[in-house]
């Protein structure tokens, strides 16, 4: 990307990284250090055109989630507007959001 002076970078975070989850400090802490470091890393390559940005979806429906128990789960979804959890494939539908060259000017921007 350096050499070609073009590219986008997508950093994948989570809420927990903004809001904290009880019990789950190293969790939190490190998906904050990627909102930090897609903001720094932002500024960088901006003048190589490089855009970094983030998405920081809440609770999606994976491998990790699915273990968590049934009360759990709904305690979660009860908070979700939609009443639904995310999906891979809507992750990749915001993901691909900041793909086109139009997008090249969001620069360190955080989309949750």
């Amino acid at each position: 990307m350096l050499r070609q002076r073009s590219g986008r970078i997508i950093n994948i975070t989570s809420v927990a990284g903004l809001t904290g989850n009880p019990g789950q400090t190293n969790y939190a802490a490190s998906k904050a250090g990627i909102v930090g470091f897609t903001k720094a890393l932002a500024k960088e390559l901006a003048p190589r055109n490089v855009t970094v940005n983030a998405v920081a979806p809440g609770f999606i429906d994976t491998d990790m989630t699915q273990v968590l128990p049934d009360a759990q789960r709904q305690a979660v979804l009860q908070q979700i507007p939609a009443a639904r959890f995310g999906t891979r494939k809507t992750l990749r539908r915001v993901c691909s959001f900041f793909l086109p060259r139009v997008r090249s000017i969001l620069l360190g921007r955080l989309f949750g």
